[in-house]
């Protein structure tokens, strides 16, 4: 049974529950605050729940407005102008105003704040709000495909009327992310660290935007033990859970449950910190590509909800390049490693989690074949984050999942992350990693949700698990 965080809120069976649902994550959300994290989860529950964002895709991946009604590219390509919305207002009544926008992104743009995305911003050189519903931005270059860049999609607006005299360096410190007034389709109620997330349906979210939700409240239960989260989906305990690959068979003989199987911009791979031997060496970094598996992966591991991966983007997305796979070659690996007259490489491959780590033993067991030393480290989530995305980068090697968008901006911060620097143009980049190797990619990750069929309305694709939510409804 799960205790505390799901059954002691909201009852142990579905349809005690009513028009309230549990979806469960694996982990809290490291922050509420767009400019502050980079977690998947978050980030959904950011664009999808709580706040907007200035533009969305559909499920075709088109661009539409949301908090922009319109916007418009002038002066051969270097000013953008946005027109916003009007009827949306902040959870405490104040209303969303231009302000609010200018205040995100110059925070955006600060080093000192420590937004992920940071480069993407790079290009534009000013800002103004001339009244409430415009924001003019100008840039420094023009911009010749005219599109709208994709983080204007993905940063979410923060109120500028509460976080305004916020220090951009000390936001992460600030009171509003302990208590978020969003003006998103469901409101803040509470959060309990490292167990659970409320919110309730905003009442009077834009009827055009489709108004307010159909469910009457959402609660994030974070379940960090994959078998604890399986046994409260069984148990109708939970509403949605993340189910590993070899539970999807176990899961679909429940008439009560369904599988949604949905295709991610989630590349997996074997990280290197080129800053460190021994994988400042590019022979040594080829010969890990060439000693591993994919299919052995795909196909043991993953079961087959997965495809190897030649590089960072999936097929199908705009923009992709199509690279030939690395084949499996212990011997081409062998050849690479003894060709430097060095000692027997080591490293240490960093990951999360507390099990038996059956990938990363996989990976080991043929990175040794072929000459490697290769021990495992397994730490928890907020640990690895910050061992692997903090300043110092303090990791030789990690096992991880990257969080893609359609517009490709995932890519170039990849060049802090392994030591590389990766050009801004998405086919110049991916060509690069295809050339340098910074990154030994695994697999095109897949979607699977196990859900309770007394939720209607649910789509995931590769736009994430929470897009629909506030279309999703329940039936009695």
């Amino acid at each position: 049974m799960l205790t505390g965080a799901a059954s002691g809120a909201c009852g142990d069976a579905a349809p005690r529950r009513g028009d309230t649902v549990l979806f469960a994550s694996g982990a809290d959300l490291q922050s509420i605050n767009p400019l502050l994290t980079m977690v998947p989860i978050a980030r959904q529950v950011q664009r999808y729940v709580l706040l907007m964002t200035l533009a969305r895709y559909d499920s075709s991946l088109i661009v539409r407005p949301y908090l922009a009604r319109a916007w418009r590219w002038s002066d051969g390509g270097r000013t953008l102008t946005f027109e916003l919305r009007t009827d949306v207002h902040w959870h405490d009544g104040a209303p969303t105003t231009a302000r609010d926008v200018v205040w995100t992104l110059d925070a955006a743009r600060d080093p000192a704040t420590g937004y992920p995305r940071l480069n993407d911003l790079a290009g534009i050189t000013a800002l103004a709000a001339p009244n409430d519903s415009i924001v003019v931005l100008r840039f420094a270059a023009p911009t010749t495909e005219r599109s709208l860049p994709d983080v204007f999609t993905d940063l979410a607006i923060l109120p500028a009327h509460i976080l305004g005299n916020a220090a951009h360096a000390r936001l992460r410190e600030a009171a509003w992310n302990a208590h978020p007034v969003g003006n998103g389709p469901f409101r803040f109620v509470t959060h309990e660290p490292n167990r659970r997330w409320v919110f309730a349906r905003n009442p009077d979210f834009p009827a055009d935007l489709g108004g307010p939700p159909q469910i009457e409240r959402f609660i994030l239960v974070v379940v960090d033990e994959p078998m604890t989260k399986l046994s409260a989906l069984v148990a109708g305990e939970l509403d949605f859970a993340g189910v590993s690959p070899q539970h999807v068979a176990f899961v679909r003989r429940h008439t009560a449950l369904a599988i949604r199987d949905y295709p991610l911009i989630f590349p997996y791979g074997l990280v290197f910190n080129t800053r460190r031997p021994p994988f400042d060496d590019p022979r040594v970094r080829r010969a890990a590509a060439l000693a591993i598996d994919r299919q052995e992966i795909v196909d043991g591991y993953l079961f087959g909800f997965a495809t190897v991966a030649a590089g960072p983007v999936p097929p199908g997305l705009p923009n992709y390049v199509s690279e030939p796979p690395l084949p499996l070659a212990p011997d081409s690996a062998r050849r690479l490693l003894e060709g430097r007259n060095a000692p027997r490489p080591g490293f240490e491959i960093l990951t999360v989690g507390s099990g038996e780590a059956p990938l990363e033993q996989m990976l080991q067991s043929r990175l040794a074949a072929v000459g490697f030393d290769v021990s495992i480290r397994q730490l928890e989530q907020s640990a690895f984050l910050d061992r692997v995305y903090g300043p110092r980068h303090d990791f030789t090697a990690a096992v991880m999942g990257i969080a893609g968008d359609p517009g490709l901006g995932y890519l170039q911060p990849l060049g802090e992350l392994t030591g590389i620097a990766v050009p801004r143009d998405p086919v110049a980049a991916q060509r690069l990693f295809a050339e340098q190797l910074p990154v030994a990619w695994l697999y095109h990750a897949r979607g699977l949700q196990g859900m309770n069929t007394r939720i209607k309305g649910v789509q995931m694709d590769v736009r994430g698990e929470l897009p629909t939510v506030a279309a999703w409804r329940v039936m009695p």
